[in-house]
């Protein structure tokens, strides 16, 4: 069963979109408060359909990114409690509360710890939104908490775009060929990630 070649190509079909740039930064933004699909979806298509602005490309994806981290960061340590339930209706509740309790050990041995953990959480294939709600609701330090979603954000979205624009055509098609495989495997680490962090978190209790 095909999904996500007829994705990659209604993506790139958008990518082309006068305003494609403007729903990159919007999806972005959205994707680190609540929204489930990275903008790696988007900004992918777009590097390869125009491969010399790829890295404008990738600086709008962190921009937007960046401003959803500091709104869901605000969400988490202010209106948790309230909405709850709509993380429990999505089922992203056990995902959240999973990365509360990995982001509180870490706070607990120094506030760099949880630093160079949301770093190295950048390259994981969790969603962005769970370690920024999680942030807000422990209270990681302003600081720490924006500069490692900067690094760990902007070192996914500036790798893509270098990896396509240095394989110019080669690289579209490499991903066009391996793009349900590439599909399956990323969905797989994302439940064993998620996974990881229930069972740490529990471990922890």
């Amino acid at each position: 069963m095909k999904i996500f070649g007829p994705l990659y190509d209604r993506a790139l079909a958008w990518a082309r979109h006068p305003r494609a740039p403007a729903y990159l930064t919007a999806l972005s933004f959205v994707e680190a408060i609540i929204f489930p699909v990275m903008p790696e979806v988007m900004l992918a298509p777009m590097c390869v359909a125009k491969p010399k602005r790829a890295f404008w490309f990738a600086t709008l994806s962190l921009a937007g990114s960046m401003a959803g981290a500091i709104v869901g960061y605000a969400l988490g340590h202010y209106a948790f409690e309230a909405v709850k339930p709509l993380f429990a209706a999505v089922g992203m509740l056990d995902g959240i509360e999973a990365g509360i309790a990995t982001v509180q050990a870490k706070m607990a041995e120094s506030p760099w710890a949880v630093f160079f953990f949301l770093v190295l959480g950048g390259f994981m294939p969790i969603p962005m939104k769970i370690f920024t709600w999680a942030s807000g609701i422990v209270g990681v330090p302003m600081l720490q908490y924006f500069l490692s979603m900067l690094i760990g954000r902007g070192k996914r979205v500036y790798l893509l775009a270098a990896a396509i624009r240095i394989g110019g055509p080669r690289a579209e098609a490499a991903l066009r060929r391996y793009i349900e495989p590439i599909g399956w495997v990323a969905s797989v680490l994302l439940v064993v990630a998620l996974g990881w962090l229930i069972w740490h978190a529990r471990q922890g209790a």
